[in-house]
């Protein structure tokens, strides 16, 4: 493999960090992409409230944590699971390259705000549709479980 790297390279070793680093950018216009990520409080945020979700919609089917010992950590983890749904589909939503960063007119943090918003929206939206429609095979997998006690 390194034959073939060596022959692709103009025979020549590897690049310099300075010729590798302009290759790189004569190629930001296409290869360089800006990602929105949410941290730190917000992330929390999200969290909490797919707890909360959750646990009004396993009360609402007679689920609670003094039935059930290993509930907590299980709404623990889809919550975090939902939240993480909803962080990487922003992600993925709100990717920006080099040339849009640089040639946004206007009030570009205005327009982000309102795109975000729409963004974070929907995918809690579809987080919360998602986590409810499968929620009635928990209830069958924990009246097995205390069928089974």
């Amino acid at each position: 493999m390194a034959a073939v790297w060596h022959e692709q390279n103009g025979g020549e070793g590897p690049a310099t960090a300075a010729a590798l680093a302009s290759q790189i950018v004569a190629r930001a216009d296409r290869d360089v992409t800006f990602v929105v990520q949410l941290l730190g409080e917000s992330q929390d945020l999200l969290v909490r409230h797919f707890i909360v979700l959750i646990e009004v919609e396993l009360s609402k089917r007679g689920i609670s944590y003094s039935a059930h010992p290993l509930l907590r950590p299980f709404i623990e983890m889809h919550a975090r699971e939902l939240s993480e749904f909803v962080l990487k589909g922003i992600g993925l939503r709100h990717q920006f390259g080099l040339q849009a960063i640089e040639t946004m007119a206007g009030d570009p943090a205005r327009l982000l705000r309102v795109d975000l918003w729409d963004s974070l929206q929907s995918h809690i939206n579809d987080a919360q549709q998602h986590f409810v429609s499968g929620v009635g095979g928990l209830q069958r997998i924990l009246a097995q479980i205390e069928a089974g006690r």
